[in-house]
């Protein structure tokens, strides 16, 4: 929309998930062209010019697009195997199934993915791919050319894993790249995709896949690699406490003082997970910055543990949520990442005193900006940000009666999203994708699930 078009929201409820969570009972939100222009409380100013739109938005709330800060959409295409395992025995289990992707399954579950998030109301998505076979074809170009169709905010987490079986990792040796060609990859990857302007919607990070199954040389040189191409970093850490003694046997510490050593702590870095660190871990994380991607469905899934998250958040580090990969997050949808967050943490150590429905809110929004590095852009409603919001239904029987909107969308049954835009351009209504056919996607990852299940029987 050109930037002297406008289209008005009115008559909603606002959670703007600022620096003081303002919020109006009944309100409107001014868009001009892919900015918002104003918001506040009754109606829009008088005598706007330009205006293309206007939508009686009664009975909604308002809020930013959600973040998600980590995933694997290559996985849609392998979801409910490996039930009943733990995250090591589950690796084993899936990766000579992941070994024989290839471009056109990639595209396909990349489509899926994306579209389960977009029409559940997320508007800035990214996905952390690691798994490159050989001969493959341009998966990091299908997983791109997939978001920019959907039409939401992206960030490729270009991953790499050089650590396989032969060298006491978990990949099968036929699925992991060499560590200088990992690294050409990755930086021919940014070079050629990342976009660092202000509202850019295509990002890359240098993202080796973890601990056990990434060398310590792909590591530093990762680390040194993002640096030097102004880019964030991206991993796995302390998901389990397997995790936690690989990395003792191996490297004679923990995850965390493993990271430190090879430079992967910083204001730049965001790691997923992190349900297993002690008050010095978080405190390390604290001061330097270091933002962490919780995952909360994933990781009951694979009985990782329950994150630290309140410790976390009182501590000052940047926390986001996370599908994380739908082979172990099978629903695929962020928006019922609110409600696990809370409910999960209230399990922990703080019970009802872990999270509330604001800070479950801020968690799937700005702490997800945060984390990707694009607060001063997204993650809250404030004039001169992207215009990256939602309109969520909450006058149907499954919302109606609760009093609270902020309440309603995290503790009730998953809200239908009405609208939602991405760069003032609209791209969900009434819940259905505007910019991709869902059934042709929906055939497509069936067809693309059944044919890899068939390439990984022969063997």
């Amino acid at each position: 929309m050109a930037a002297d078009r406008r289209i008005v929201i009115e008559n909603c409820s606002i959670a703007t998930v600022d620096a003081h969570d303002t919020e109006y009972p009944s309100g409107y939100v001014v868009i001009a062209g892919n900015r918002i222009e104003s918001l506040g409380a009754g109606k829009a100013p008088e005598g706007l010019e330009n205006v293309d739109r206007r939508i009686d938005a009664t009975g909604h709330l308002v809020t930013p697009g959600l973040v998600n800060t980590h995933h694997h959409y290559y996985q849609w295409i392998t979801r409910g195997l490996a039930t009943d395992h733990n995250l090591f025995n589950w690796l084993v289990a899936l990766y000579p199934t992941w070994a024989r992707i290839d471009e056109q399954m990639v595209y396909a579950a990349a489509q899926g993915s994306l579209a389960m998030m977009a029409r559940g109301g997320v508007t800035t998505a990214m996905d952390h791919h690691y798994v490159f076979p050989a001969g493959s074809g341009d998966l990091s170009g299908a997983i791109i050319r997939a978001a920019r169709e959907t039409g939401v905010r992206f960030t490729l987490a270009r991953g790499s894993m050089d650590r396989s079986e032969k060298d006491g990792g978990l990949p099968p040796d036929f699925a992991v790249e060499t560590l200088d060609g990992a690294l050409a990859a990755t930086e021919e990857t940014v070079k050629e995709h990342h976009d660092s302007s202000f509202g850019a919607m295509t990002q890359v990070a240098v993202a080796p896949c973890s601990p056990f199954s990434v060398s310590t040389e792909l590591l530093r040189q990762g680390a040194e690699l993002a640096r030097s191409l102004g880019v964030r970093l991206h991993t796995h850490g302390s998901e389990t406490v397997e995790e936690e003694q690989f990395c003792k046997e191996l490297f004679g510490m923990g995850p965390t003082d493993y990271f430190e050593s090879t430079g992967w702590l910083g204001e730049d870095v965001w790691m997923a997970h992190c349900v297993h660190m002690n008050d010095s871990d978080i405190a390390a994380f604290a001061r330097t910055k270091t933002g962490v991607a919780h995952c909360p469905s994933s990781n009951a899934r694979l009985a990782a543990g329950i994150a630290r998250v309140p410790d976390m958040l009182a501590a000052g580090v940047p926390v986001g949520l996370g599908v994380d990969g739908t082979a172990s997050n099978e629903s695929g949808e962020l928006h019922t990442e609110l409600r696990n967050a809370l409910l999960i943490n209230r399990l922990g150590a703080h019970r009802e005193a872990a999270l509330n429905a604001r800070q479950a809110l801020r968690l799937g929004t700005y702490g997800g900006a945060q984390v990707l590095g694009r607060a001063a852009e997204t993650g809250s409603l404030e004039a001169g940000k992207l215009a990256d919001l939602v309109l969520w239904k909450l006058d149907t029987l499954a919302h109606a009666s609760i009093a609270d909107p902020v309440t309603a969308l995290v503790l009730g049954a998953a809200a239908p999203v009405t609208a939602s835009f991405v760069n003032g351009r609209q791209i969900v209504e009434n819940s259905r994708l505007l910019h991709v056919d869902e059934e042709a996607v929906a055939r497509s990852t069936r067809e693309q699930a059944r044919r890899l299940a068939r390439i990984a029987a022969q063997g």
